[in-house]
């Protein structure tokens, strides 16, 4: 057997770079590039070995310079999911600090089912200098590191004592990536010491692999017991989830309700799943639902989830779904899912099930008088849709109507990304989606912070698409700083940051509860009251942006918005353009009807407290204990 004498650090890097995905005779190279972060636990070992390769070829294996360890993860799970889980990048870490500020990272991506491969420095393997900077020493346990913390957070977690065992973990890696079942994070730890060891591979590990992503077909009792369901009910809705749009199943998706006639609702992964305006498609269900999808609902006799994981948003916890006897038949690849509700399981990819339901339900539609009733209810709530978009609200506009701003500048093509805070539940309701790749927003575990780094991966994996990031100052505040990677690549994003001083989506949701905003708003500490209800604070984010390099614009109202909005996305700018406008927290987007379990304080003093538990007694009512 032939051998190449490479150190750990190498072998990662020329491992790395012959790997590939297959779905449908397409192949892709799985790891993309790299993003990392050198410190004195990764600079000789894997530091060293990039070094070698970008001198060698810069395009084999690119590196991109990241600001925040957790900013870098959120970039690579973007990418990842931009690339419908075949791409995805690998994140280099240093010990300790380094390594832990992933974690979050690395959570997100487990939470929304993303692959992306997580480095980590670790400490020495030989203990030869034990407690080096950064070491966690555990009286108990000599084999405990920080890097413990990803286990319960990534769907995959080694740690390379000796050479020996690197083959296993890659491969180990790399079969979790590739698998949308067990896709997530997948964590390697490396202690600094074994990374700059040298080593006699065989040859063979080095190879081009390709890792074929399969589509399962559904088994032929299941789908028949599927195709019963739905030929005995009479107003069937579909949940199109994630699922849908990773196994590129759209085309398949609105031919099979085109035949049917089923209305399609939406989750926050599905959205896209039809284009807005399709007359099947009744958009947002769910908590953050709109009021068309959440009363089809509300009285569907069977709900048909597809690729969709049933989040409590979804289901309005446990609400959106009222009909008594409602059933589930559920379209999915991974049991875990497919068993929720106690619905009839289909194990299947989704454009294999979705095309083995046409076949096996051709001739039979929904009456008429439902199809045509999701088409009017759809339509209805688009003119809703219209309203807030041009709402008109002064002196500072409302949120709805920034959101109606950006979507009408917007191309079919272009993508917005958000994730936590109330913005990415107005979009749900108020986007209209025009293609399957056009909405990213982390709702999954709803992380503050993914925004800028996000929308730079979905860039990075679409650089034909206008990226249109939205972003509220608490977001912003937490982690901005990989726009500084997109001033250095030179990434056109266009950022719309929303000045609405504090965490306004909270203090909407406190509100609810009679907690009165407590602790939500940006102000100066009182003197007189000792409290946080002074002036507002004079954070200047847009002055902010511009000392990070980028080029800011900013605007007042609508109008402006509209302007400065058109002119970045046909602008040549080489990188980033942040456009700063202030909103109005106070003025909410039309209710969809959704509900959310948030419980409230039991006993209190405050007549907030107990006006808001009267409300939740009787929501809570409504709420359906699904085995």
């Amino acid at each position: 057997m032939s051998t190449v004498r490479l150190t750990v650090g190498q072998a990662i890097v020329r491992f790395l770079g012959a790997q590939y995905s297959e779905r449908d005779g397409v192949q892709h190279r799985l790891i993309e590039g790299m993003f990392g972060i050198f410190g004195h636990g990764n600079v000789a070992g894997l530091g060293a070995a990039v070094l070698e390769a970008e001198l060698a070829d810069p395009r084999a294996m690119p590196y991109y310079q990241g600001r925040n360890e957790q900013g870098m993860v959120h970039a690579a799970t973007a990418f990842a999911r931009q690339r419908n889980r075949l791409s995805t990048l690998a994140c280099l870490s240093s010990v300790g600090p380094g390594a832990t500020n992933m974690v979050t990272g690395a959570a997100t991506a487990t939470v929304n089912r993303l692959p992306v491969l997580l480095l980590p420095s670790d400490v020495f393997a030989t203990r030869v200098a034990d407690p080096v900077l950064q070491q966690l020493e555990h009286p108990m346990a000599g084999d405990i590191s920080v890097n413990d913390c990803f286990r319960p957070v990534a769907r995959f977690f080694d740690r390379v004592w000796r050479a020996e065992q690197l083959p296993s973990a890659l491969l180990g890696a790399m079969r979790v990536l590739t698998d949308p079942v067990e896709t997530g994070a997948a964590v390697i730890a490396l202690p600094e010491d074994v990374q700059a060891e040298a080593f006699d591979w065989p040859e063979e590990l080095f190879e081009k692999r390709v890792w074929r992503v399969g589509r399962p077909a559904p088994e032929s009792a299941a789908l028949a017991s599927a195709m019963a369901e739905i030929r005995a009910s009479r107003r069937p809705l579909i949940v199109s989830g994630g699922g849908t749009i990773y196994s590129e199943a759209t085309d398949e998706l609105r031919a099979f309700v085109e035949a049917t006639g089923i209305p399609v609702a939406e989750t926050y992964a599905g959205k896209g799943s039809l284009s807005y305006d399709h007359p099947s498609s009744v958009g947002a269900v769910g908590a953050t639902g709109n009021a068309a999808a959440n009363a089809l609902a509300r009285d569907a006799d069977l709900v048909i989830g597809i690729g969709t994981r049933y989040a409590d948003f979804t289901t309005a916890s446990r609400t959106a779904f009222g009909r008594d006897g409602v059933r589930f038949v559920n379209i999915n690849i991974a049991s875990f899912d497919a068993a929720k509700h106690a619905g009839k399981m289909v194990l299947a990819d989704a454009r294999e099930a979705i095309s083995a339901l046409a076949s096996g339900l051709a001739g039979w539609t929904v009456n008429s008088s439902y199809r045509a009733e999701a088409t009017k209810r759809a339509r209805e709530w688009d003119a809703t849709v219209g309203q807030a978009y041009e709402l008109g609200h002064r002196p500072l506009p409302a949120q709805a109507e920034v959101i109606g701003a950006v979507n009408d500048v917007s191309g079919p093509r272009d993508v917005v990304v958000c994730a936590a805070g109330s913005m990415p539940g107005d979009l749900h309701k108020l986007w209209r989606t025009r293609d399957a790749k056009g909405f990213h927003v982390e709702y999954g575990y709803s992380c503050m912070g993914y925004e800028v780094a996000g929308g730079l991966g979905v860039k990075m994996a679409a650089p034909d698409r206008d990226v249109f990031v939205m972003v509220g100052d608490g977001s912003w505040l937490m982690l901005s700083s990989e726009l500084v990677t997109a001033v250095q690549e030179r990434i056109p994003l266009i950022v719309v940051l929303v000045q609405n001083h504090g965490y306004q989506s909270i203090g909407a949701l406190s509100e609810s509860v009679g907690a009165q905003r407590f602790g939500t708003q940006y102000r100066f500490r009182d003197e007189k009251s000792g409290r946080l209800d002074g002036d507002v604070l004079p954070v200047d984010l847009a002055a902010n942006a511009a000392s990070l390099g980028a080029r800011v614009v900013r605007v007042d109202g609508v109008v402006e918005l509209r302007a400065a909005l058109a002119d970045a996305k046909g602008s040549r700018h080489a990188g980033p353009t942040v456009i700063h406008v202030e909103t109005d927290p106070l003025v909410p987007a039309p209710d969809g009807g959704g509900w959310w379990d948030v419980p409230v304080a039991a006993t209190s003093t405050l007549p907030s407290v107990k006006a808001a538990m009267k409300d939740y007694r009787k929501a809570k009512a409504r709420q359906r204990p699904y085995l």
